[in-house]
């Protein structure tokens, strides 16, 4: 397709308007979760029999197999499988908010793909497969797409590192898109990028925040760090301990959030999210955020770590979404693949 997807009314949606689906890939890439991957498949089953109360769960699996056991686990759990479907796409990892595709939809209510290129956060050896699912999804679904590219080459792009308001605003942070050592789109200067995203996801303005938190390999992804809950209102987490890694960098991020506007000049409402404390698995620093969580249609599904505040985090999120249930998820095996909830989910616009 010439016409770039803005230039035909096409932007990314907000998180919080209507899905009609969610996105996820059951759990087969043992590695990711060394010594734990026993505990996985029923985090997503405690997710799924959730989430099909509120859209259809779109379920990918490795084979036919995989498919028979991931329905007997969910029958188990007494879960509508009619709200369950399946389809036998490969993936290399489960991340689907990152290998996923990123919808877009204009003003007459058609939706679309974006098809950015995945490279296993220029890490990891094995994303062929990753890389393939929008273009097999948008084929699935029978709708048009884009691979955004610059001169030639496509863009580097995880929906875990970029949020948006679905009014024109997005943020991220300039680890992520920004940090040469990446590998993700070397030579791309902050213009570059903010034009790429205007031209394909309908963006008016990115905010950039700076570091991510402890743990996270991905360098800096968004969604551990803050997220839009409402157009002008965003949450941020903040740690209170001085002595850890993360309160400088929360801190950083929190005064550059208090200095922000919206498309029309207005200061930003910010809320703080706490921090749960530190969790470590054989001495790694493991990325445990609130601000992971996932906006359903009626619910919002939250991380938990067993830790106290947990409540607390749980009571800020219930008072932003008052016409949703928030409903945290035990996410302490989750992280130990270094994500937990939103990393794992990618919603279709309805």
């Amino acid at each position: 397709m010439s016409a770039t997807p803005a230039l035909l009314s096409f932007r990314m949606p907000a998180e919080w308007e209507p899905h009609e689906a969610v996105w996820l890939a059951w759990p087969h890439h043992r590695d990711d979760w060394p010594g734990k991957f026993g505990a996985i498949p029923w985090v997503y089953v405690e997710m799924i029999r959730h989430l099909h109360k509120s859209e259809r769960v779109r379920l990918l699996v490795q084979n036919d197999r995989a498919d028979q056991v991931a329905r007997r686990a969910l029958g188990l759990a007494g879960i509508d499988l009619t709200r369950v479907e399946s389809l036998l796409f490969r993936t290399n990892r489960v991340w689907t908010r990152d290998s996923g595709p990123i919808f877009v939809k204009n003003d007459k209510g058609k939706l679309a793909v974006t098809d950015w290129k995945f490279n296993a956060w220029a890490k990891y050896p094995n994303w062929k497969h990753d890389d393939a699912l929008p273009r097999r999804i948008a084929r699935a679904l029978s709708l048009p797409s884009w691979q955004p590219k610059v001169q030639g080459k496509r863009i580097v792009l995880e929906g875990g590192s970029i949020d948006v308001n679905g009014k024109g605003l997005l943020l991220t942070t300039e680890e992520c898109l920004l940090g040469e050592f990446q590998q993700r789109n070397p030579g791309l200067s902050r213009q570059d990028l903010e034009k790429v995203l205007a031209d394909y996801l309908g963006v008016k303005k990115v905010l950039w925040l700076n570091r991510g938190i402890a743990g996270d390999d991905t360098h800096g992804h968004i969604d551990d760090l803050a997220r839009f809950v409402g157009p002008r209102t965003i949450v941020t987490a903040v740690e209170d301990n001085p002595a850890d890694a993360n309160y400088t960098p929360l801190q950083e991020n929190l005064e550059r959030l208090r200095g922000m506007t919206d498309l029309e000049g207005r200061p930003l409402e910010v809320v703080q999210l706490p921090m749960p404390d530190p969790v470590y698995w054989e001495g790694t620093r493991l990325p445990a955020s609130y601000a992971n969580f996932y906006i359903a249609n009626n619910r919002v599904l939250v991380p938990t770590f067993n830790d106290p505040n947990d409540w607390r985090a749980l009571g800020i999120l219930a008072e932003l979404f008052a016409n949703r249930e928030v409903v945290g998820i035990h996410s302490v095996d989750l992280v130990w693949g270094l994500g937990t909830l939103h990393c794992m989910t990618q919603q279709q616009p309805e």
